[in-house]
């Protein structure tokens, strides 16, 4: 049975108990993990980028274009830093680029 909260506690506390309750977080960090790719690549990038997926902290990119995907390996562990700050937390510990 979840805790009961008191009646002065934030929103944000109310939603985090409730992710955490039911079991949600990697849901919610898949659908974070997208939107900081988007947000983080920009259009450039994007415009290139096919399919993104998050599966046991590992990050799956696919992308059109073989010159950019070799680019963008150069810098695998940038982008895993800079995904996990844009998230708040370390989510990501693995880039697959195809």
């Amino acid at each position: 049975m979840a805790k009961r909260l008191n009646n002065e506690s934030t929103v944000g506390a109310v939603i985090q108990q409730f992710i955490e309750g039911h079991r949600l977080q990697s849901g919610m960090d898949q659908v974070n993990v997208k939107e900081a790719w988007a947000n983080l690549m920009g259009n450039g990038v994007n415009r290139y980028t096919q399919n993104v997926a998050l599966k046991n902290s590992t990050l799956y990119v696919e992308l059109t274009s073989s010159v950019l995907r070799e680019e963008l390996s150069l810098g695998k562990s940038k982008i895993i830093k800079m995904i996990n700050e844009e998230i708040g937390r370390d989510v990501v510990t693995n880039v697959v680029l195809r």
